[in-house]
């Protein structure tokens, strides 16, 4: 069966609590939305559900904000979760060393149950203790 043309775009989210406006370039080299550094990469999902936890575990007590953003360059699947957690790349959780830039906000969205979200922190708090909390970069 051949593939029907779309006028769409693919999609592409990116969670977090920076405060940031359309234009803005998202790029790596500064401090990791998780507390480990500086990011060598920019982090994205094609999923609302992945920006959302992206958003709800980003470091800070800011709002949390998933914004619409393009990349500049490359992208690939991101290791820390399609080659360690979820083969396949479900959750469309991609990498780039390239910028993206924020073209539009999601403004309308659910948060995870407060239950979720600390089963999900208690679990990554966890693996932290392990040794095993590190993103391959």
């Amino acid at each position: 069966m051949a593939s029907t043309p779309t006028p769409f775009a693919q999609t592409y989210l990116h969670g977090t609590k920076a405060n940031l406006s359309i234009g803005d370039l998202i790029s790596a080299g500064y401090e990791s939305n998780y507390g480990h550094g500086k990011a060598k990469y920019v982090y994205f999902s094609a999923t609302l559900d992945a920006a959302i936890w992206g958003a709800e575990l980003a470091a800070g007590d800011e709002k949390e904000r998933i914004y619409l953003v393009e990349p500049t360059g490359a992208i690939e699947d991101d290791p820390n979760l399609t080659d360690k957690k979820f083969p396949g790349n479900p959750t469309k959780s991609y990498r780039s060393l390239h910028s993206f830039r924020v073209v539009g906000a999601v403004t309308a969205w659910q948060s995870h149950s407060a239950e979720q979200i600390k089963a999900m922190k208690d679990g990554l708090a966890q693996l932290k203790e392990q040794g095993l909390d590190g993103i391959e970069e």
